[in-house]
């Protein structure tokens, strides 16, 4: 048997797995919040949907990384204190993120955080650890299908500059 080789639950983690989990508690919490004040503003029902679904995966991603720190004696990251609500209607128009704005936003964040994932998933040894960010890019993936889908729907994707002509083909 080699080492590191028994139930990964019982193995160390090593120092960057600790960062990554901690730093992926962080910033899960980050998006909760902003998440949940981003949700005020959008006017679209499918956004909003997708904001809930945003929510509950960072919401899971906190909770299962706190108690994967803590049963590692390491303190998490601490929670956010919550938004108080606000209706849509009593935002100024010039505070307010359009609909386009926040769609954008989403997209942007499971980017990253399908890159955060991947390279936390690269770096660790210990099965579990990779196993649970696995989990979190294949959520986030579909998420970002959902998006993307949306965006394209609602008109609000901005494409990058197409090649709309394409040089013919060279042959040797």
């Amino acid at each position: 048997m080699g080492i590191l080789s028994g139930n990964s639950k019982d193995e160390p983690l090593h120092y960057g797995e600790v960062f990554d989990i901690w730093a992926a508690s962080m910033a899960a919490k980050g998006f909760i919040s902003g998440y949940r004040a981003l949700k005020q503003h959008a006017g679209d029902h499918d956004l909003k949907k997708i904001i809930d679904r945003c929510i509950d995966q960072a919401e899971l991603e906190a909770s299962e990384c706190d108690k994967l720190l803590q049963s590692n004696g390491i303190v998490p990251p601490p929670e956010l204190p919550q938004r108080p609500e606000a209706k849509l209607e009593e935002i100024p128009p010039g505070a307010r993120f359009s609909d386009m704005e926040i769609a954008a936003t989403l997209s942007a964040d499971t980017a990253v955080g399908l890159v955060a994932c991947s390279q936390t998933m690269g770096k660790s040894i210990r099965e579990d650890v990779t196993m649970l960010f696995g989990k979190y890019h294949v959520t986030k993936a579909a998420i970002g299908l959902s998006l993307l889908r949306l965006n394209k729907e609602k008109g609000w994707l901005v494409p990058p500059p197409l090649q709309i002509q394409r040089p013919e083909a060279v042959h040797a």
